[in-house]
């Protein structure tokens, strides 16, 4: 599974105005919740809030995923948002997060969930990758950045 098999470049946001984790998870809820029928905000946020009790979703390098399961979605959801100037995501290096992928999965999607994690993972851990995301500066450019490295594998 590719990660341009699942993110729209509707759900893309090129600059993040949140300044804190709630915010940014606000942020990118919000965005999707408006495009995407049956999303309820105060459900979505509460899973991504719990979820990041267990432990933050911040993997470091300025990156951070932020995912959880619901039980009435049918699909498999992936947005993007950066911040330029970066946020506090309480990352495992301490360092600021600028690069974010939110995945929402199906409740019963063990599998399909933890591939788009992996995915996701292993396509951040290039600083390349990350560098071209950091300097891309519109919807097309951050979606062609993450097709074009997507295609590499």
């Amino acid at each position: 599974m590719k990660v341009i098999d699942v993110l729209d470049k509707e759900f893309i946001i090129p600059e993040l105005k949140g300044e804190d984790k709630r915010a940014v998870l606000e942020e990118m809820v919000d965005s999707l919740v408006s495009k995407v029928e049956g999303l309820d905000k105060e459900e979505v946020l509460e899973v991504l809030l719990e979820r990041e009790k267990l432990g933050s979703t911040g993997i470091g390098f300025g990156v951070a995923i932020p995912h959880g399961k619901l039980k009435d979605l049918d699909h498999l959801i992936v947005s993007f948002g950066k911040s330029s100037k970066g946020v506090d995501f309480q990352s495992l290096d301490r360092k600021a997060s600028h690069l974010f992928f939110l995945i929402l999965a199906p409740e019963n999607s063990t599998t399909t969930h933890l591939k788009i994690l992996a995915r996701i993972s292993r396509l951040l851990k290039d600083p390349d990758f990350r560098k071209r995301l950091l300097q891309s500066k519109t919807c097309e450019e951050i979606y062609n950045t993450v097709a074009d490295e997507d295609n590499k594998y």
